[in-house]
């Protein structure tokens, strides 16, 4: 990773933004238009007040406003604070596209726990079907609300957001599993438990279905690609409950919980 000179250690404050361009020290910076209204309106920031601002290419930037103006805010990076609050573990989530909030749900949720990548499929029993600009429009604001988990949690790295395939064609693309690799399905009728599974050596990709959970022929197909059904206990988790109960268990017993 790049950093300037000006490389402290600090805390950070509370206010952060994600700025889609190359940070460095010393610049002056307007903020998106949300953001600087989020700034101004929700959290009631002034001039001279602290913030951090990140890029997402890893630490952050403390800044200070400096000015703030009619539909603008404007912040001044002052030192690099090298930080990373990424997991050791490269999570990436497959999940069955559930409606509204409970999909945004998993996606905030998933951000916070340490998912590196997240992949939305159309399966079977998805309530919810999108294409063309619908579906262009939805990705959009998963990945604004993947940017927001970001700013409220502390990460400084933004996880990727698919655009949504259908579960067939993401099943037909998946290359054979890389060396120490573990697939997980979530399922009750998993045979196995996380807790029972040794720590994976390699990446992890967890597969959640949607409301209703896979098909009985899409569990087939995901076992026949190297996923082990696991089961997160007795009882029966809704879809917005199970993938985000999975990366705590996976995180409490592999990860930095």
């Amino acid at each position: 990773m790049k950093a300037p000179p000006e490389t402290v250690r600090t805390p950070r404050p509370g206010a952060r933004f994600h700025l889609e361009r190359t940070l460095g020290v010393g610049a002056d910076i307007a903020l998106p238009p949300d953001a600087a209204h989020h700034a101004v309106r929700v959290l009631r920031l002034a001039e001279n007040d602290p913030v951090s601002v990140f890029d997402g290419s890893g630490g952050e930037y403390l800044a200070v406003i400096v000015r703030i103006g009619r539909g603008e805010v404007v912040v001044r990076t002052t030192a690099f604070v090298d930080v990373e609050r990424e997991s050791p573990l490269a999570v990436a989530l497959v999940q069955g596209v559930s409606s509204g909030e409970r999909m945004d749900y998993t996606i905030r949720k998933a951000v916070e726990l340490g998912i590196a990548h997240i992949v939305p499929v159309f399966t079977e029993r998805s309530v919810v079907k999108l294409t063309g600009d619908r579906a262009d429009r939805r990705t959009a604001h998963w990945r604004a609300l993947v940017v927001a988990a970001c700013e409220q949690c502390g990460r400084n790295r933004v996880p990727v957001v698919d655009s949504p395939l259908p579960f067939e064609r993401w099943l037909g693309d998946l290359p054979a599993p890389h060396p120490g690799e573990a697939r997980f399905t979530l399922s009750p009728a998993g045979a196995q438990r996380l807790a029972a599974l040794p720590r994976p050596a390699g990446p992890i990709t967890l597969l959640a279905g949607p409301e209703g959970g896979l098909a009985a022929d899409e569990a087939a197909l995901a076992q026949l690609r190297g996923f082990d059904a696991v089961r997160l206990g007795p009882r029966v988790l809704r879809t917005e409950t199970a993938a985000v109960a999975a990366l705590a268990a996976i995180q409490a017993l592999w990860g930095d919980f």
